[in-house]
């Protein structure tokens, strides 16, 4: 009777605590919802950034055309005059997930625009994201450590920048995709199941189709393999959480357009596919190794590792034939700026110009990621006591992407679950030692034995009755050496090693006991950071990531002052020029200018050809006549620069000129950079070069600077510009927004080249003819 109580009571407070956990769960959820949402409070429900502006229009095209015309869409807008295959260079993952939710809420007679859903894909998917990250935890650590890290990720600053709402970018469901890809392999990893399995394959494609970032998975799971193949910890488990995904994977990978045969061609894959080899070797091995004699197993080995030797430096010459042509060896520009730092600067100015392709610097990391930077040592020492198969990948997870978010800014966004996972763990495993201990003490001062104490800890003390069970069990294996029926032989063998094992554990658990004092200081300092963290992670999401970056706000002591400058100029744009008329500006203002001007443009944030983007640089690099005719050439008739010398905006073209004259000069070797130097150091006072102030960068943007203030002093760059009275001969002002942030310029008509000609041919035509009108007799009626 006192056993089936005992059983009732685990029961139900195993119920309740899957009913607590799930209840948690749905807080966690509206927690990571509801904190992004500031953007649309203090703002507007508008998109964010320029890349999101892209992936709304191609959105607004499916809901409209459906999947078939998006597909073979050829957008003549963009990239004039090449234009662009947007079915086959885009991620569809995002776009085909809001476009599923836009459907079915309108199936359900629920009318939000295209826009609306886009502006709220991401805070739902970071809700998503927070549950995968409890299932991924659960399988390394158990459940608390799983709630724990989940509510730290529906917080986490790093995470929120890229998935406020608004921020409709292909990493607002691809994060989600990462975390479930590896909690589906971690799950397959401990269950062994077929069927997870293949649900991992099938998460694997939605990665695939969501972001460029996939290459990181497909490269940290064969590390993960390879890592458990020399550490002795092959199992049959091991060969179907791998196996499937690499043929399964890599199938569905190869039907997304923009992947293809990429997904076997280059050397991002590579690693994968030669683990797959190194896997069927060693399953080749241990199954001969079941079924010979040891002797046998010898050779049979040297045979099948002599074999397995051969095909795998077959299938290594084949790889290095493929990529032998390749200048980067098959490897992306991306790829190799992450494994040499000093790649992108040298050789593809391009990328090395983007700001979220710098390193971080060490103050981003206590932005992005808080307190759990000291947390994260703690969570991997615990990931070790013991260390699994699940707690080996995580650890080989956090430093893959501690290393890559040191490399490249953009990438602490895949650094920040892993940081919530090993903080999830490391706070769990501690408030679990506090709890416990303050719980066996105050036992103790009431007057309970240890036994007691013991029995009522989360933690229970070995009774001595399992230990004879141990013993006890170990003298029948013993005495019955002979029992024919080996199976259960081996499963008694578990059996009792998985007691001792379980003995073990709660003895040293027995011996994890603190005094009281330390225990409750423990608690309150856990209580103070996990305090400290929070109210960090509202101001991140109020302040400093919830503003759009198309609609600015300043604060001074005249009060709010918001500038929205950029749509005032998209606006002009759009209702005072022609439809087909083209606009040329640098690449960053280009996925703006298609979606809100509905212009055609030059060059883009897609920055697929670089000699088309050297093209505008080297024109806004050159003199007024030599740039308009570059932008003639390309039947440009407007051009738009970005400024911010009146209002202090410090990411306006005259920062980012440098960036196009090494993109130009790259592939135009007359552009030189040391030109627009005056001594190395970059200048646009008196000092400045004659090459800087001549060039047509610095026309366009201090163009009648001098009027705003009679002195033309930059609030950016802090100084009295050089040149401060000049007249455009090629170019005319026709559109400065209210805050001079965005000036627009037509080109002019050569007028005076057309007139010159006609005149001389006149004269010439008309020559011979007064000679002869001279010889005929004169017109009375005249």
């Amino acid at each position: 009777m006192a056993a089936a109580a005992k059983a009732g009571e685990a029961t139900l407070r195993h119920a309740f605590g899957n009913v607590l956990s799930l209840f948690i769960l749905l807080l966690i959820g509206v927690l990571a919802f509801s904190i992004r949402l500031f953007s649309v409070i203090k703002y507007e429900s508008v998109i964010h950034e320029f890349d999101p502006y892209f992936n709304y229009r191609v959105t607004q095209f499916l809901t409209k055309n459906g999947i078939y015309d998006f597909w073979n869409w050829f957008d003549d807008r963009t990239w004039y005059p090449l234009g662009r295959v947007i079915g086959g260079t885009v991620y569809p993952g995002l776009t085909l997930t809001a476009g599923t939710i836009w459907w079915l809420l309108n199936s359900l007679n629920i009318p939000l625009s295209v826009e609306t859903v886009c502006v709220f894909t991401a805070p739902i998917f970071s809700a998503f994201a927070s549950w995968a990250t409890y299932l991924l935890t659960k399988e390394v650590k158990g459940a608390g450590a799983g709630l724990t890290a989940a509510a730290l990720l529906a917080m986490v600053p790093s995470y929120i920048s890229r998935s406020v709402a608004g921020s409709y970018d292909n990493e607002a469901v691809a994060i989600f995709a990462l975390i479930i890809t590896f909690y589906l392999y971690i799950k397959t990893l401990n269950t062994g199941s077929l069927f997870y399995a293949t649900l991992n394959a099938i998460a694997y494609f939605y990665m695939v189709c969501s972001w460029g970032g996939y290459t990181f998975i497909i490269n940290l799971i064969p590390m993960h393999v390879l890592l458990c193949i020399v550490t002795g910890r092959y199992s049959s488990r091991l060969y179907i959480a791998y196996a499937p995904l690499v043929v399964l994977g890599t199938l569905l990978a190869a039907l997304v357009p923009v992947v293809g045969f990429n997904a076997v061609m280059t050397s991002e894959h590579f690693a994968s596919f030669l683990v797959f080899i190194i896997l069927h070797v060693v399953a080749l091995v241990y199954y001969i190794k079941g079924i010979l004699s040891p002797k046998m197993f010898k050779v049979a080995v040297t045979l099948v590792v002599s074999v397995g030797l051969v095909v795998c430096c077959a299938v290594i010459a084949i790889l290095v034939a493929l990529v032998a042509s390749s200048p980067t060896k098959g490897w992306s520009g991306r790829s190799l700026s992450l494994l040499d730092p000093t790649y992108a600067s040298k050789y593809i100015p391009i990328i090395a110009s983007v700001s979220e392709h710098q390193p971080p610097t060490w103050p981003s990391y206590f932005m992005d990621i808080n307190v759990l930077a000291f947390l994260v040592p703690a969570g991997i020492i615990a990931c070790f006591l013991p260390l699994s198969d699940a707690s080996s990948f995580v650890v080989l997870y956090i430093v893959t992407s501690v290393y890559f978010s040191g490399v490249m800014v953009r990438l602490m966004l895949v650094f920040a679950p892993a940081a919530c996972i090993m903080s999830g763990i490391a706070l769990s495993q501690a408030f679990d030692v506090f709890t416990r201990s303050i719980k066996f003490q105050l036992l103790r001062i009431l007057g309970f034995s240890e036994a007691d104490a013991g029995d009522g800890s989360s933690a229970n003390v070995v009774p001595e009755n399992d230990a004879v069970k141990v013993d006890k069990s170990e003298e029948t294996i013993k005495e019955r050496p002979s029992r024919k029926n080996k199976k259960k032989e081996k499963e008694q063998m578990e059996k009792t090693q998985a007691e001792k094992t379980s003995a073990k554990s709660k003895t040293e658990k027995r011996l994890l006991v603190l005094p009281m004092e330390l225990s409750v200081i423990g608690l309150l300092l856990l209580v103070f950071m996990g305090a400290f963290y929070v109210v960090h992670c509202v101001w991140a999401a109020a302040e400093a990531y919830s503003a759009p970056s198309i609609v600015l706000t300043s604060y001074t002591h005249e009060g709010l002052h918001v500038f929205d400058d950029f749509r005032e100029a998209y606006a002009w744009l759009r209702h005072n020029t022609e439809v087909d008329d083209k606009v040329a500006s640098w690449w960053d203002y280009g996925y703006q200018t298609t979606a809100m001007a509905n212009r055609t443009v030059i060059v883009d944030n897609n920055t697929w050809n670089n000699t088309h983007i050297a093209t505008v640089g080297t024109a806004m690099s050159s003199p007024e006549k030599a740039a308009w005719e570059i932008f003639n050439s390309l039947d440009v008739k407007y051009v738009l620069v970005v400024f911010g010398g009146l209002v202090g905006y410090p990411s306006d073209d005259i920062n980012k000129f440098l960036w196009m004259v090494r993109i130009g000069g790259g592939v135009f070797p007359h552009i030189k950079e040391p030109d627009y130097l005056r001594d190395g150091q970059y200048r646009i006072d008196s000092q400045a070069t004659p090459t800087m102030l001549n060039c047509l960068m610095y026309k366009l943007s201090y163009y009648r600077f001098v009027e705003t203030d009679g002195k033309g002093f930059d609030r950016v760059r802090r100084t009295e510009i050089g040149k401060k009275y000049f007249k455009l001969s090629h170019f005319e002002e026709v559109f400065t927004t209210h805050h001079w942030m965005v000036r627009i310029y037509k080109l002019k008509p050569p007028k005076n080249r057309i007139r010159g000609k006609m005149k001389k041919s006149k004269s010439r035509t008309s020559t011979p003819s007064s000679k002869r009108s001279g010889s005929r007799k004169k017109n009375p009626w005249q």
